[in-house]
């Protein structure tokens, strides 16, 4: 996979926002597609999810969430690894995010994410 940087990196800005939408929250065909098969996180809420979770019925829930301090991190040609922060208006909490993005079957999924509560900015 060969983009630059800044390309890559306003294609998986789109990706990150688009699981962040409330109409894909509640999607599981969206995350059966957007996760790796091996994908796993751990929640900010301690637990640890994998993609069973994630794409049983009603996906991971509604939330009115905004993502920001958006940054990336490339480990390989075909790995890369996002940090941002979202501001979670539903449960009042702030998060620094971190996502393993791998170039799978031509396209981006997430393998690994991460969320980490973080003290209202």
């Amino acid at each position: 996979m060969t983009m630059d940087k800044d390309a890559l990196g306003r294609t998986l800005l789109e990706l990150e926002q688009s699981h962040l939408k409330q109409e894909n929250r509640t999607s599981s065909e969206f995350f059966e597609k957007l996760l790796a098969d091996d994908f796993f996180e751990f929640g900010s809420s301690g637990k640890v999810f994998y993609k069973k979770d994630c794409v049983e019925a009603g996906g991971v829930g509604a939330r009115d969430l905004s993502l920001y301090d958006f940054e990336i991190h490339p480990l390989s040609s075909e790995a890369v690894l996002t940090t941002y922060r979202v501001k979670d208006l539903t449960q009042k909490k702030d998060t620094l995010r971190s996502t393993v993005w791998k170039f799978i079957e031509g396209r981006w999924q997430i393998f690994f994410h991460q969320g980490t509560i973080v003290k209202s900015t």
